[in-house]
């Protein structure tokens, strides 16, 4: 079991957790995730490792509260245990010297994309990072992402923080402005989707995260199949970050959807 050190909460859907877990700090790299449980007949949660500190053996996870599983993981407080943790798993981010990175993030998987800027900034790159949400108060990690950045946009739905907009609106000013050599996207499947499809008509690399449809994180369970370049890939082995002028989108987006339903009763339930 894995002592919680700290928990703040972000918004009122989202919360940070620092967990004890000394292992796992040693060895994450930028990208990496860990599978968790809460209580014995927990099911099995993927959630992308934040950051860690070496020195004091913790890790850091962010959950947004959307379902049952995470709903009793937002429940616990500092003091409390999460009853299985295992990690690091995933392939971890390709972190070299490019040049120019645009790092794009909606709502809650801005905080997957912090540790990617991050280190891509600590490799000697310039780093332009548009944070976008539905309203300000789902903008999360702001502060920390303007120290790892060159500079940062933010784009909210309702004009509430930043300007109003879409985060394409806000890649493709620095698009236009900069010369990009790399782009990493990461938040809810049609904003990467339409992300892509974006920096492919300028031609420009992107990397997309799929962690959100993981389920077991090993392979077993095929749930997080996708198309990649026409082949079957398992984002939980294969990834999570893909070469996202490669992947099926609409297949992905109707994945998504396949248990929309028995999420829907297992919510009623609580």
């Amino acid at each position: 079991m894995n002592k919680i050190i700290e928990k703040y909460n972000l918004s009122e859907n989202v919360a940070k957790f620092i967990i004890e877990a000394p292992m796992i700090a040693k060895s994450r790299k930028p990208g990496n995730f860990v599978i968790l449980r809460v209580g014995e007949k927990g099911e099995r949660m993927p959630l992308t490792i934040v950051d860690s500190d070496i020195e004091k053996g913790t890790i850091t996870l962010i959950v947004q509260n959307v379902g049952v599983s995470s709903g009793k993981l937002c429940k616990l407080e500092a003091g409390d245990f999460i009853t299985d943790l295992v990690g690091p798993l995933g392939k971890a981010t390709h972190i070299h010297k490019a040049g120019t990175i645009l790092a794009l993030g909606g709502g809650v998987g801005i905080a997957p994309l912090y540790p990617i800027v991050k280190a891509f900034k600590q490799a000697g790159n310039r780093v332009f990072t548009v944070l976008a949400a539905r309203s300000k108060d789902l903008i999360i990690l702001e502060n920390e992402m303007r120290e790892w950045s060159d500079e940062v946009v933010v784009m909210t739905d309702d004009g509430s923080s930043g300007r109003k907009g879409l985060v394409t609106e806000g890649a493709e000013e620095f698009i236009k402005r900069e010369k990009i050599d790399e782009c990493v996207a990461i938040g809810p499947a049609i904003m990467m989707k339409f992300c892509a499809l974006t920096t492919k008509k300028y031609d420009i690399p992107t990397q997309v995260s799929l962690n959100t449809i993981m389920v077991d994180g090993t392979g077993m369970c095929g749930a997080c199949r996708v198309t990649v370049n026409g082949e079957t890939k398992f984002t939980c082995i294969d990834g999570p970050e893909f070469n996202a002028h490669q992947i099926d989108f609409d297949e992905l987006l109707q994945r998504l959807r396949a248990y929309k339903t028995e999420e829907d009763q297992a919510k009623s339930k609580k």
